[in-house]
């Protein structure tokens, strides 16, 4: 069943994808809003597909505030990054410059006000993302990061990359801290049937030592860590 199941998400996310990111593109004349529209669908889109054809579950505790706040995000597949626009109403999320290069995807990505990160280029990179970054806190979104960098097998719990810090210190923001347990079920050529939980940490606020801050987010967002975290049944009504 699994195997049918893939066989359908497959041809009609990606099917379906390629086409709203044309209408993306298409939508840059009509402003931001226009834009907004789109990626919302998109976001409904995929939770609809993994809900619906794949078989999986998300339920959520907690609730992540829609407003300037810096929300730490565990990264174990492209689930919870594809998601966040289903999760909040107009995030801005720090991506890799990389995909920026991305035909007609870049473009919509910065009009979107997606903050590119480059990575290992200097003071002068990252003053300028943060100044990107204060726009649009000052347009009252939330910001999206992943700070360990690059998607994470589950189990797992590399230090957090030393430039979040130096994020965090810069904006003075409070951090939300997000687990989720994607990986075994959305981070697989067949993915699996079952239940991706988000778990929702206490408010970081902002301010505190450089150590201090790490070690709390650190242990927030890796609170799904655990194979048995994974629910096979119902735990909480549906994100």
């Amino acid at each position: 069943m699994a195997y049918l199941r893939n066989l359908a998400f497959y041809p009609l996310f990606y099917g379906v994808s390629a086409v709203l990111t044309l209408l993306s593109v298409l939508s840059l004349p009509f402003g931001r809003e226009a834009l907004k529209k789109v990626v919302a669908a998109w976001g409904r889109w995929h939770r609809w597909c993994v809900e619906n054809l794949l078989g999986i579950r998300i339920v959520q505790h907690g609730t992540i505030p829609d407003e300037p706040v810096l929300i730490a995000v565990k990264h174990e597949s492209f689930f919870e990054a594809i998601d966040m626009p289903r999760l909040l109403s107009f995030p801005t999320v720090f991506a890799k410059r990389e995909l920026f290069l991305i035909p007609g995807w870049g473009t919509s990505a910065r009009v979107y006000g997606l903050v590119p990160v480059a990575r290992d280029k200097g003071a002068g990179a990252l003053r300028g993302m943060i100044a990107f970054a204060k726009a649009r806190v000052s347009e009252g979104r939330p910001l999206v990061i992943f700070p360990e960098g690059t998607r994470v097998p589950h189990g797992e719990e590399p230090a957090l990359q030393s430039g979040f810090a130096g994020i965090y210190k810069l904006l003075g923001l409070p951090v939300v801290p997000v687990a989720v347990n994607s990986g075994p079920l959305y981070h697989r050529i067949v993915k699996q049937p079952g239940t991706i939980t988000y778990r929702v940490g206490e408010t970081i606020p902002a301010g505190l030592s450089r150590a201090d801050m790490e070690r709390q987010v650190h242990r927030a967002i890796n609170a799904l860590n655990s194979r048995e975290s994974i629910p096979s049944g119902p735990q909480a009504a549906n994100a």
